[in-house]
């Protein structure tokens, strides 16, 4: 994969969090590394020091002065591992008299030589000798009878030492390069496999904001990108309804303006031509102006109701009111109608029923519609039946009709806004939208049940204003 990604949005997020933290980490791991190996070399170059400063020590321990300088001067000529470590042996003025490197600069090791006779232990020293050589040298003193005759100086170059540390610091900063490569290579891989997929999304958001809807993504990854593709392509599916709701409201609306403006505009035409002559005529003309006045006033209405309802602007005059007055005022309103049409309005009216906290007229609106959708739908010789009850705090009011009824898949749709289940009835789709809405308003719920060829079934449930029993039991 071709490292050469924009530096920018999730990519340049990644790099400055993640990579940032890698590399903190690798560094403080060589740092701590090269710690870690200075100190084991230097102690375990010590070790090796003190050990050979003991050994020599106890050999020669107890001798004479003279002695001592025998043993050293024979020390020195058999000592074989010169290539590792050097051998001093300081006289009792400070002053190296013997060393087992055959070299003598004649430099006085008086210091180190004072440290080591005031204290019980040797005494270490890291530096430089004069020839600015980084070395360790360990000092320990010869006593005889509690006098101090000479002392022992090992002395190891360090260059060596740190030079076999640096080896190893350069080689952990290698394998810490190679992580930090290998690293960002998984990183720029995983990122690219965010950044490919939403980049796809947003063109095909796009499409869709420039009304593409039948823009897809291709679904590849089970995961959140995966999850978030299946949702888009979900939302593109449910703007292309709404899409065809919309288009088909703005057609049924047209519809519906165009019908009454059309009588409206020909029974003009009439009545002016006839110019008062057939009173006859001019007075069914406007019988029939009024009436599609009032058919465009109402569904102008609904659209307004929407449109308040939808912006909360929609006004309520909440009071305790009589719900079988206004469902009766309903039922009347159509009678007439029902009867004209050949359809049977039946109405079981309760002899009471408690009082409802809402607003009558907006709640007779919501009984209208359902009365005029089920006629609407219920065809010539059929029957829409009205019930009302009260059970469990609630009225539940039932308007059930034998008409063609709903198919199962438009049944979750007839209350979505502008969504009609038939094109070939008149009206907006609003209607059951509106009504809705205000049933919800007054905190009650409107249920639809039907089956296709049957008929419907809309039942309203509404909370019922306590009993003057019940609330003289409660106290």
């Amino acid at each position: 994969m071709s490292l050469r990604v924009k530096l920018n949005g999730i990519t340049r997020r990644w790099l400055v969090n993640v990579l940032a933290v890698v590399l903190s980490v690798v560094f403080i791991f060589i740092l701590v590394l090269a710690l870690l190996l200075s100190n084991y070399y230097y102690n375990t170059v010590d070790r090796y020091m003190t050990d050979t400063l003991d050994n020599i020590l106890s050999q020669y321990s107890g001798t004479s002065s003279d002695d001592y300088m025998e043993n050293a001067y024979r020390f020195a000529s058999e000592y074989t591992e010169k290539s590792k470590m050097e051998i001093q042996f300081i006289n009792a003025d400070g002053e190296v008299f013997v060393s087992t490197s055959g070299y003598i600069d004649g430099s006085s090791v008086q210091e180190e030589y004072d440290e080591a006779s005031e204290s019980d232990e040797a005494f270490r020293y890291v530096g430089q000798n004069s020839s600015g050589e980084k070395i360790m040298a360990v000092t320990n003193v010869f006593t005889t009878h509690g006098e101090v005759i000479g002392a022992v100086r090992c002395v190891v170059s360090l260059e060596r030492v740190d030079h076999q540390i640096l080896i190893a610091v350069v080689a952990s900063i290698a394998v810490g390069a190679i992580f930090v490569l290998f690293t960002v290579f998984l990183g720029f891989y995983f990122v690219g496999t965010i950044t490919k997929p939403i980049k796809a999304i947003g063109l095909v958001a796009r499409r869709i904001a420039l009304g593409d809807f039948d823009a897809k993504i291709e679904v590849s990854q089970n995961d959140e990108i995966g999850e978030l593709c299946d949702t888009i392509n979900f939302m593109a599916g449910e703007l292309k309804s709404a899409e065809k709701i919309k288009n088909d409201f703005i057609s049924s609306v047209s519809h519906e303006l165009r019908t009454p403006l059309t009588a409206i505009k020909g029974w003009s035409e009439t009545i002016k031509s006839a110019a008062g002559e057939d009173k006859e005529l001019v007075e069914k003309g406007m019988d029939v102006i009024m009436s599609e006045t009032e058919r465009l006033s109402a569904l102008v209405e609904e659209m307004l109701d929407l449109s308040r309802l939808q912006s909360g602007q929609m006004s309520f005059k909440m009071e305790k009111i009589d719900i079988l007055a206004e469902l009766a005022e309903a039922v009347i309103i159509y009678e007439e109608s029902a009867k004209s049409s050949g359809k049977r309005l039946i109405y079981n009216e309760p002899s009471q029923l408690p009082l409802v906290t809402g607003d009558g007229n907006r709640l007779k609106q919501v009984f209208i519609n359902i009365l005029d959708n089920a006629l609407k739908y219920t065809e010539p010789g059929g029957k829409v039946e009205v019930s009302a009850e009260y059970s469990d705090g609630y009225i539940k009011i039932a308007f059930a009709d034998n008409g063609c009824g709903i198919p199962s898949t438009e049944l979750d749709k007839v209350k979505e806004r502008f969504y009609k289940a038939s094109n070939s009835v008149r009206g907006s789709g609003v209607g059951l939208a509106v009504a809705d809405e205000i049933v919800r308003k007054h905190n009650g719920l409107m249920a639809i049940e039907s089956e296709e060829g049957k008929g419907t079934t809309v039942t309203i449930m509404l909370p019922a204003e306590p009993e003057r029993e019940d609330i003289e039991n409660q106290s």
